[in-house]
């Protein structure tokens, strides 16, 4: 069984940093494909970025490409999103995922495992 934290979120200024750590206990996940989706009011969970093993290959969503990078630390189990350039449309419940089978993809139904989330909220 696999759980997942969320954590670093907070309030930011348009053009600032923020980075976000998921930690996963329970079990490894060296050969898991890791994802991060983030969800507005109103609107539809989104796909932001992946990093898979297969391939050793990264994935992100046109919206944040050139700003966000995912990272992995696996010695500490931990997955990062490193998002630089926020912009008001950032602002978003971001949450961790994990695919045991590596895909990768943008689908949420391709996650088995989900965090709480943690709120990102960007200011002008």
């Amino acid at each position: 069984q696999v759980q997942l934290v969320e954590s670093g979120g907070g309030l930011v200024q348009a053009g600032g940093s923020l980075r976000l750590s998921c930690a996963a206990s329970g079990r490894t996940f060296t050969n898991y494909a890791m994802g991060w989706f983030r969800q507005a009011p109103g609107k539809q969970r989104e796909f932001v970025a992946a990093y898979s093993w297969t391939g050793v290959s990264t994935n992100y969503a046109d919206s944040v490409r050139g700003r966000f990078t995912i990272s992995r630390d696996n010695a500490k189990n931990t997955v990062y999103l490193q998002m630089n350039s926020l912009k008001l449309e950032d602002t978003a419940v971001y949450y961790c995922a994990a695919d045991p089978f590596g895909s990768g993809s943008g689908q949420p139904s391709q996650y088995n495992y989900w965090g709480q989330g943690t709120q990102v909220t960007v200011s002008s």
